[in-house]
């Protein structure tokens, strides 16, 4: 029987751990392939999110310790008040007003014929 070095062991191994690796990738692909099969493996998320979405988290990440640290990071620019114009605060005004007096001719249209009281209140009175 021919002697083993060490170094024919350590390349033997090598070799065996390869193998191993390649047939393990190909027990996962088929693994992969049967129904009801989940679509990640194990190493991977299973979210994927665009290079944006990240970059969005990563800032808001370094906000949220920035405060804890009692530090201030620039943030994103809030945005500007919108300012309504007269005209529209007017327009806004008539028809609520116009609202109001509908309903007030509707109310009292169905109160005629009714006692006056509040709604679901005794009127009764006790002598």
């Amino acid at each position: 029987m021919p002697t083993l070095t060490n170094e024919v062991i350590e390349a033997a191994l090598r070799g065996l751990e390869s193998q191993k690796q390649h047939i393990e990738t190909q027990i996962a692909e088929l693994r992969r392939m049967l129904p009801g099969a989940p679509r990640h493996t194990g190493n991977r998320s299973p979210r994927h999110f665009s290079p944006a979405t990240i970059q969005r988290m990563r800032e808001a990440q370094q906000r949220r310790w920035a405060k804890v640290r009692g530090h201030s990071v620039a943030g994103p620019k809030p945005k500007a008040k919108r300012i309504m114009s007269a005209a529209g605060r007017k327009a806004i005004s008539d028809a609520a007003k116009k609202r109001w007096a509908m309903q007030k001719a509707r109310g009292a249209s169905k109160s005629v014929g009714k006692k006056a009281g509040r709604k679901g209140t005794a009127t009764k009175k006790v002598a």
